[in-house]
């Protein structure tokens, strides 16, 4: 009968042990899917934090960006805002982070969304001509993007992962901290307008106009070898060398100085955008430009072609300043 109770309490203990060991076990896999999850979180904030700042750096307007470099580097920005959400979307996370996580997620697509605004707004803000307060208007308007984002971390996801960190006697973790507008200011489009419109053109409103009259255009385009015609659809083999060649037009009285030239084909996030500088193009003189086009365009359609020449200082009529013609490039 002893021996029976001996080996009864022996199996009691060891069955306690078994328990406590299970607990614990299950109590350090659980804490270490947190870490986990704050480290996953810190990498995307501190990723997140980085574009900011490189967004904001192009958006104050760098002196040796071109117009086409700065919106490539909005559209290289948008998508990898994108990618961050996907990312963020992925994250394995303990059932009781389903909030932080709901609101983190969110938090990022409203930075996605901003920069993929101001990405398709910043053309109109910078141009030499057109509507610059209505685009510089749209970014003041698409900061509130950013704003609610920062507002959603400060108040949703920092305060709900530190709870729950802090429920499992983890208050120690450090919660990362997150904010992609840098300053309120950015808010106000005429603060835009000051610091955007330092991007605009090729710097040529800034010089003072000879007297006379200025003017340049686009006198004729062509396109792999094959000349376009505006309102016809040209047939283009999309080689690996494949140029556009403008001929640029000095219609005025002067000669003129760093002229620039910008290509565009196709639509979108996906056009190919391509510029070069005319150093010089004396009065009454037609000079080629010729522009490399580094990436291969789709095939199979009509796909638009667009050609800006940039208006010079003192230039009033910009009628032909731009061409559009299409092309269907082939294999």
């Amino acid at each position: 009968m002893v021996r029976r109770l001996v080996a009864a309490g022996a199996g009691v203990v060891v069955l306690l042990l078994l328990v406590f060991a299970f607990r614990g076990c299950l109590n350090s896999r659980k804490e270490s899917a947190y870490r986990d999850y704050v480290r996953e979180v810190s990498a995307l904030v501190k990723e997140s934090d980085g574009e900011s700042r490189n967004l904001f750096r192009v958006l104050s307007g760098p002196d040796n960006a071109g117009d086409v470099d700065v919106e490539n580097q909005l559209n290289t920005f948008s998508g990898q805002a994108g990618q961050l959400v996907d990312r963020a979307s992925q994250i394995d996370h303990p059932g009781d982070l389903d909030g932080a996580q709901r609101f983190l997620e969110e938090a990022f697509e409203f930075r996605r969304d901003g920069v993929a605004a101001i990405a398709r707004q910043l053309p109109a803000a910078i141009a030499d001509q057109g509507d610059q307060k209505r685009g510089t208007q749209q970014i003041a308007a698409s900061m509130q993007s950013f704003l609610t984002s920062d507002v959603i971390y400060q108040t949703r996801v920092a305060p709900k992962l530190r709870s729950a960190l802090e429920q499992e006697d983890l208050g120690g973790e450090p919660v990362p901290r997150s904010s992609f507008l840098p300053d309120v200011q950015w808010l106000d489009p005429a603060t835009v307008a000051d610091r955007v419109g330092k991007l605009g053109g090729s710097g040529t409103n800034d010089k003072r106009a000879a007297p006379g009259a200025h003017g340049t255009g686009v006198a004729s385009a062509t396109l792999g070898g094959q000349a376009l015609t505006p309102g016809a659809s040209a047939n283009i083999s999309a080689a690996e060398d494949l140029s556009l060649t403008v001929q640029v037009a000095n219609q005025g009285e002067n000669t003129e100085t760093d002229v620039k030239v910008s290509v565009t084909i196709g639509r979108g996030n996906d056009a190919i955008k391509a510029e070069k500088v005319l150093d010089t193009i004396a009065e009454g003189e037609t000079k080629a430009v010729e522009i490399p086009i580094g990436d291969q365009p789709p095939t199979g359609q009509n796909v638009p072609v667009g050609v800006d020449v940039a208006k010079v200082a003192g230039e009033e009529k910009l009628n032909n300043n731009k061409a559009t013609y299409s092309a269907i490039f082939s294999r």
